[in-house]
């Protein structure tokens, strides 16, 4: 009787949940195009004093205004030529590489080498699959950076101004290029030719590298010393020697991917791809001193014996006077980190900068630094006072002089380093009580950590421009709860000049869009604020009870509840499905000081849970309308692993989840993540924070996607939790999306696969 009342609402919840879908997925459309007055793209004139930029103002309507920034006076127009201006300068553009679109698909393991020849920084912004530009971080002048990456990702660089200079896409090797101005130039040539040979700063001499020989102008020198050179040469500013690596060779673990469904063939392919786990065996590169005249010195590998790192050549940074350079050791587990100098004579090394910690130093995320060579100091980014700040360091005697930033909060970005000045411009969080812990404001404060001043007031995440003589700077501040507001204000003292524009989003409200809500609740101990956002259906009715989902993704390296204005479709699209959709940061993430990050050390299935359970109660304790009795999670990747996660350790909490291509188990994953977080040598944290490890107390209902292809977590951890999930005898669900990598629920496929899951579980 039971199977045939189920088979009776079957057609019932497929008619239901075909027009909850319709309606998620004509949100999109209804909100395309909905916000205006949202950007400022400065154009700015030679005179340094005035600027003009287009605006939208409407559906297919904008208008031109010429700024006057030296008192705010504003001129609007229909056309730039109404305005003084050659028509021409409208239509100008950039070159692009590809077309920009959202990411559309993860395929293998890549990365980009960029390098900036313009004579200003730029931003780098991964456009994600929603089409969100999520900011990571940028270039500066004249200096190169590698960013990792997948087949299939969509990058775009911007101006400090905005202005899009190029668009890249993901490729299945590693691609190196040259931003200059005229979109990307593909430089894989001339770096082809840097890799094999470069010359001394005199150009008189040439040494090419070759994994069997380093030859000085053309001739092979005669080392007593090893093969597997790896280059290029890094020649001293005098000319007189180089510094090239070495390293025995290191086997790397292969992951075999079945490609099931291969487009150019019936049969299916095996794909090998390189592929490091924690625990593996990594390179352990030694340097040589190579002379010009052709004799070597090794350097003293004493205080770098187990370096963290991939790679088998180690970057330099020569003192300008020759006698020394600069290299850094990030020892195998994380918990020392040390700038080092080496002696270009004798090849003895000693301690410019070292960093410990019992837990773990961020060092993919902290490990900023900014040579004074003119006076002999450097300026070093540390957490050593739970805080991250900036210290100013005298090199010759390996000690800190003073630290210029103080406070219980994080410095989170360096902008500028002005030598002539003495000040340095950086980002900063967590500067006001009364505001989101995560909003970054501009700040400036002098080397030796007098004057230190906040530039920017609007309460809400600000992202900052400086005009080209940076006299001035457009600052655009928003939150998840209000629209960007556009303002230009003074370098020297961050006074208001003018505002420029204010967004109008009430065509978005009108569309059904409803605005996220921000909360905050205290956390486990009682006494730290969590911070997230809710967010309601457009049909939002106080007098029902809804079903909670939470959008979990727990990664210690940043902080994911949304802080700027957005459409954030993803989640928007859920709750039209009828459900409250939350997002929270919880304990264990970043940017909150050194205590709250190290929660997360050799405990990621922790992912903040007890703050995010504490953190619902509380909300509903004000909202009757959310149903603590039906919540639900879902996640991709560390999100995969956090959702599954809730049914193991939280089932009394979370009955439903969707864990899309998990890494279920840290010792499956990729290396240079998850050392991070759980150390090294391996221990029993990692089995104790494995999801296959766990499966036999699964309560709940489980959903596991993954991609077949995936090469960003391999796939096998989810085969290996479903395994372990059978011989449990565990019911779940299980749906491989074939032909598809990393973040397979995002796929068209996945995502109604998601939303079916949920509506039939939380809302039956």
């Amino acid at each position: 009787m039971k199977d045939k009342n189920m088979l009776r609402t079957l057609p019932f919840f497929c008619l239901s949940f075909f027009c909850l879908q319709a309606q998620a997925d004509d949100l999109a459309k209804r909100t395309e195009n909905t916000v205006f007055r949202d950007r400022v793209q400065a154009n700015w004139l030679p005179d340094g004093k005035m600027f003009w930029y287009r605006v939208q103002t409407g559906p297919g309507k904008s208008e031109f205004v010429l700024i006057d920034a030296t008192n705010g006076g504003r001129k609007t127009a229909a056309t730039l030529k109404e305005l003084g201006l050659p028509q021409q300068d409208a239509t100008k553009t950039s070159a692009l590489v590809v077309e920009l679109h959202p990411t559309r698909r993860t395929g293998e393991d890549s990365g980009l080498k960029l390098i900036n020849k313009l004579g200003e920084d730029v931003d780098l912004f991964w456009i994600n699959q929603d089409g969100e530009h999520v900011r990571y971080g940028g270039i500066r002048a004249g200096t190169e950076r590698e960013q990792h990456t997948f087949e299939g990702h969509v990058w775009l660089i911007t101006s400090r101004m905005g202005e899009h200079l190029a668009v890249v896409e993901g490729a299945a090797q590693v691609q190196t290029l040259i931003i200059d101005g005229k979109g990307l130039t593909n430089a894989k040539n001339e770096t082809k030719k840097v890799e094999s040979g470069f010359k001394s700063p005199d150009s008189k001499s040439k040494a090419e590298v070759t994994k069997n020989f380093i030859y000085l102008n053309q001739k092979p020198l005669k080392l007593d010393a090893a093969k597997d050179f790896h280059g290029p040469a890094q020649w001293a500013p005098d000319s007189l020697s180089f510094v090239v690596s070495r390293c025995d060779p290191v086997p790397q673990r292969k992951v075999s991917i079945v490609d099931s469904s291969p487009k150019e063939q019936l049969q299916p392919r095996l794909k090998e791809i390189g592929y490091t786990k924690p625990g593996d065996q990594l390179p352990k590169s030694e340097m040589l001193i190579v002379r010009a005249g052709g004799e070597f010195q090794r350097v003293n590998n004493a205080l770098f014996p187990n370096p963290f790192t991939q790679s088998h050549h180690i970057d330099v940074t020569w003192a300008p006077d020759s006698r020394e350079f600069y290299f850094d050791y990030n020892q195998r587990g994380h918990q020392l980190y040390r700038i080092l100098a080496a002696n270009a004579k004798n090849g003895e090394v000693r301690v410019v900068v070292e960093e410990t910690s019992k837990t773990f130093i961020h060092y993919s995320g902290k490990s900023w630094r900014h040579w004074l060579h003119s006076s002999g100091e450097l300026i070093w980014m540390s957490e050593r006072d739970g805080w991250c700040h900036l210290w100013l360091y005298d090199v010759k005697t390996g000690q800190p002089k003073h630290q210029i930033t103080k406070g219980a909060w994080p410095v989170r970005e360096v902008l500028r380093v002005d030598e002539a000045t003495q000040e340095i411009w950086f980002m900063a969080s967590g500067l006001r009580a009364s505001e989101d812990p995560y909003h970054e404001h501009l700040c400036r404060i002098k080397m030796d950590g007098s004057d230190f001043l906040q530039l920017t007031a609007g309460d809400g995440n600000h992202r900052v421009e400086f005009s080209p003589k940076r006299d001035f700077f457009i600052d655009t501040w928003s939150r998840a709860d209000h629209p960007p507001v556009s303002e230009l204000r003074r370098s020297n003292d961050g006074s208001l000049v003018c505002v420029l524009e204010k967004a109008d989003a009430s065509a978005l409200l009108a569309a059904g869009w409803t605005m996220p809500e921000r909360f905050a609740a205290k956390g486990r101990d009682g006494k730290t604020d969590i911070h997230g956002v809710i967010i309601t259906p457009s049909n939002f009715d106080s007098a029902k009870k809804y079903p909670i989902v939470e959008d979990i993704y727990a990664g210690p390296h940043g902080a994911f509840a949304p802080k700027d204005f957005d459409r954030q479709l993803r989640m928007h699209q859920l709750a039209e499905l009828g459900f409250i959709v939350v997002k929270l940061d919880g304990m264990g993430t970043n940017h909150r000081g050194k205590a709250f990050h190290d929660v997360c050390w050799k405990n990621l299935k922790d992912a903040g849970f007890p703050d995010r359970k504490l953190w619902i109660k509380e909300a509903a304790k004000t909202r009757p309308w959310m149903d603590l009795n039906r919540i639900g999670i879902y996640g991709g990747s560390a999100g995969g692993q956090n959702a599954m996660r809730a049914l193991l350790d939280h089932h009394d909490f979370y009955k439903v989840a969707v864990a899309d291509c998990g890494c279920h188990d840290n010792r499956m994953d990729k290396i240079w993540w998850n050392e991070q977080w759980m150390g090294w040598p391996l221990d029993e944290s990692y089995k104790l924070s494995s999801n296959a490890e766990d499966a036999a107390k699964l309560q709940g209902h489980l959903l596991l996607i993954v991609g077949e292809l995936d090469t960003n977590v391999d796939p096998a951890s989810t085969a290996q939790v479903v395994g372990a999930l059978q011989k449990a005898g565990k019911t779940f669900d299980f749906m491989p999306i074939i032909g598809t990598g990393h973040g397979a629920a995002e796929t068209p496929y996945g995502s109604k696969l998601r939303m079916e899951f949920l509506v039939r579980h939380l809302r039956p």
